[in-house]
């Protein structure tokens, strides 16, 4: 089987079948091994009927007691031969099935490191879970037409060869069987491959919703969101059942044909040799061994239709991979150059921001994805027409634009690990540095909390830590990574008021003198900043500082501008910071808190939910 540490080599990702022959063709020993063992387990299957009309004919019915005898020991000695290659045939087949399943997940687990953070923005996590767990299992399943599928055809023919000798008629009706199976049986497959993909979709879909509402339910319970998205669920989960008895009834079809369909295929060639018995066209040991082959070819034709089954399923699964393995971290551009020697301009023409150098600068928006998706520009996440210094992004040399420009989302992945190692990443920064970056993001009594400190153990995705304080720890880490331009996405929005004015006021001074984007509708954060870009239907509407705007622009205003009694919501603020400095869980925003403006907390509420 493929190795852990062994390259599972280049796919062939022109198509489902390709990718199928694909996997054989890296192991063509053992599918040759396994299409040879499968071919004499079949053959031998086939000559036992043979044998044993011999020893009928040639033994029991004259009564010669040692031909009898040798007869029989020939069915013993070719039966224990075969249980012997049945063994090695499983075995063969069963390394074949696994090494194919091993590559297919290093495949896509290597494609899915290599489009690292645009992985979310190319697929969705149900996709990625559905393939891993249920596509790569169905492709290594379809693999068995290697063994038992080619052994099939052959012991079909060398059958058809046997009936040859003892009845044209027989054979003939038997050569003419799986014909009839292919006709009855073939549309079925169509509708399978059909009924299936829509099944694999609709579950990739199922899952992706599973997974927002294991990680959101706290969010969505504040927001009151939660009987709207259990709604969803129930509606696609519904679908999906529905989808499900559409596939399970092609199915038990196909099934019931492949079990009934052989039955009578042997009441018919069984029906016919006994009128050929009775009429003496052949011998009684003939129609014994007639008996015995057509038997014997139940296993072979039922081979077929599974096999068939197989592979309908296994190509659509194999479709999904491969579309999987076909995406593009980010279009590289027809040129590779080198990125400004000097902090330059970042320029995103559809939306018109221009992000000056060395400028702490804000993006606001109804709407948090469109100054989302205006940072994945500029960060080169989506393939676009930015510019960096008059040059287009997509045209610098990626490995510069990862190294220089950092985008942080504020639901980044956090691996498990010690706090320390979680924020350092691939550096190896002094106590100093680390302490300074901590103090920066107010995360000093995150490290305070914690049993050991910076050394104590987190959980995958910090689920041992309160929303805010993953949002710090995650501050912190994109402070540390001390890129020259960083562009953050929400990074205050988990927080109380009052942790998030001093972690803007910290944010600007470490910061300083370097270029530095950060989208929100705080009017605490955009006290802070030097130039806010108003956003409406993802373009810039108006530019200017805070204050400017909320004097001149009415709509921006409405958006970020406190409705609520100030004296009110600085009470709140106090409760809120004593909470978070305990340790607990109650920095996560709190609907009925009025630190945060009516519209953008209803706006935020609307994204959640839908």
């Amino acid at each position: 089987m493929v190795d852990a540490y062994e390259d599972p080599g280049t796919p062939d990702c022109r198509g489902g079948a390709r990718y199928l022959w694909w996997l054989v063709a890296r192991q063509p020993g053992r599918a040759a091994a396994g299409a040879l063992l499968g071919t004499v387990w079949m053959v031998l299957m086939a000559l036992t009927p043979y044998l044993l009309s011999r020893a009928i004919d040639d033994g029991l019915e004259p009564g010669d007691q040692a031909v009898l005898a040798g007869w029989s020991a020939a069915l013993l000695g070719v039966g224990l031969f075969n249980s012997w290659v049945s063994i090695m045939r499983h075995r063969t087949m069963t390394r074949l099935r696994m090494d194919a399943n091993f590559r297919s997940v290093k495949l896509v687990v290597g494609q899915a490191t290599r489009l690292g953070a645009t992985l979310s923005r190319r697929t969705g996590a149900g996709e990625v879970v559905t393939i891993g767990v249920g596509d790569v299992q169905t492709i290594s399943q379809s693999l068995t037409v290697v063994g038992p599928g080619v052994g099939s055809a052959v012991a079909y023919a060398v059958v058809a060869g046997l009936l040859l000798s003892v009845s044209l008629p027989l054979a003939a009706v038997v050569l003419l069987g799986v014909p009839v199976i292919v006709v009855l049986v073939g549309p079925l497959m169509g509708r399978l491959r059909g009924a299936e993909t829509e099944y694999r979709e609709r579950q990739g879909v199922l899952t992706a919703r599973i997974g927002d509402l294991a990680g959101g339910l706290r969010v969505l319970n504040g927001l009151g969101g939660k009987g709207l998205f259990a709604d969803a669920f129930r509606r696609d989960s519904q679908r999906l059942r529905m989808q499900g008895y559409r596939v399970g009834s092609v199915t038990s079809w196909i099934q019931a044909l492949g079990i009934g369909l052989p039955t009578v295929f042997l009441a018919v060639v069984t029906w016919l040799a006994a009128r050929l018995a009775a009429q003496g066209a052949i011998t009684i040991g003939e129609l014994v061994s007639v008996y015995g082959y057509v038997a014997v070819l139940v296993a072979p034709v039922a081979f077929f239709v599974e096999c068939g089954y197989q592979l309908s399923r296994g190509v659509v699964a194999a479709r999904r991979v491969v579309r999987f393995l076909s995406l593009e971290p980010m279009e590289t551009g027809r040129t590779s150059v080198d990125a400004p020697a000097e902090p330059s301009v970042l320029h995103d023409p559809r939306s018109g921001v221009r992000v000056a150098p060395g400028r702490l600068t804000a993006l606001v928006g109804a709407r948090p994805a469109e100054s989302a998706a205006v940072v994945d520009r500029l960060g080169r996440y989506t393939a676009s027409a930015a510019t960096w210094g008059g040059v287009r992004l997509d045209a610098i040399a990626l490995p510069q634009v990862r190294a220089r420009i950092l985008v942080a989302d504020n639901e980044a992945d956090l691996f498990a690990g010690t706090l320390r190692d979680l924020v350092s990443g691939r550096g190896d920064p002094d106590e100093e540095t680390v302490a300074a970056a901590v103090r920066a993001a107010v995360a000093d009594d995150v490290v305070l909390g914690l049993p050991d400190g910076l050394d104590s153990a987190v959980d995958a995705q910090g689920r041992s830590l309160s929303g805010g304080q993953r949002q710090r720890v995650r501050l912190v880490r994109a402070l540390l990574a001390d890129a020259e331009v960083l562009l953050a996405v929400e990074p205050t929005s988990a927080l109380d008021a009052h942790t998030e004015a001093a972690v803007a006021a910290r944010l600007r001074a470490a910061r300083s003198g370097r270029t530095t984007v950060v989208t929100s509708t705080s009017p605490l954060v955009l006290d802070q900043v030097d130039t806010v870009y108003y956003l409406v239907d993802g373009k810039v509407a108006a530019l200017g500082s805070h204050q400017e705007l909320l004097d001149g622009e009415p709509g921006y205003r409405a958006l970020v501008a406190r409705d609520a009694d100030m004296d009110d919501t600085d009470d709140v603020n106090d409760v809120n910071d004593v909470n978070d400095v305990d340790g607990t869980n109650i920095d996560e925003p709190d609907p009925d808190a009025s630190s945060r403006p009516a519209a953008a907390s209803d706006l935020d509420a609307e994204e959640a939910v839908r």
